[in-house]
């Protein structure tokens, strides 16, 4: 069995979009695109999942307010992870009103019982004691992701602010092209 995306054998104990780049290494330096160890993504959504029924969407922004905007995870990594939970049975996923909501099973709550230390290191995690992206251009980046989310979450920006914030995104792209010595694209 190959992983879609990327050609190589699959592991049964692998979440797509886990273990790839994204361990977080001595004093909060981070390599990859997460903060999370090998197969930790998947226990924190169990986790969430156990504590109530959940669409993909709300699970994003409650690992985004968990990890106090540290880490924004993307449906990218969101929905293949629970369709790998699905598929190994840890839950049941219904439809609720045209979308999709995630119910955890005996199988994910056995799974999150024989994994109980690390679900509970992850749950009391400070994410403030985490160090910031070494590298201050990515850091600032995740900034304005962060931001960017909370501004636009669920359409809640009318037209005005909306074309505001366009408008202070493309005065900081140019600026960023005069520094860099670059021409528009």
């Amino acid at each position: 069995m190959h992983d879609k995306d990327h050609g190589r054998p699959h592991r049964p104990d692998h979440a797509p979009g886990e273990g790839r780049g994204d361990h977080l290494h001595p004093k909060g330096a981070r390599r990859g695109r997460g903060p999370f160890d090998y197969g930790a993504l998947r226990l924190f959504i169990l986790a969430l999942i156990a504590d109530e029924p959940r669409h993909g969407y709300e699970l994003m922004r409650i690992i985004e307010e968990r990890t106090q905007g540290r880490y924004i995870p993307s449906p990218g990594v969101i929905y293949p992870t629970l369709a790998w939970l699905d598929d190994m049975g840890f839950v049941t996923t219904e439809t609720e009103a045209g979308r999709k909501s995630h119910r955890i099973t005996p199988e994910g709550m056995a799974f999150l019982a024989a994994n109980r230390d690390r679900v509970d290191a992850l749950l009391s995690r400070d994410w403030s004691s985490i160090e910031e992206d070494a590298d201050p251009v990515r850091a600032g980046m995740q900034a304005v992701k962060s931001a960017l989310v909370s501004a636009l979450r669920h359409g809640d920006a009318d037209a005005g602010a909306r074309a505001e914030i366009a408008a202070i995104l493309n005065t900081a792209a140019q600026a960023i092209r005069a520094r860099a010595g670059t021409k528009e694209d």
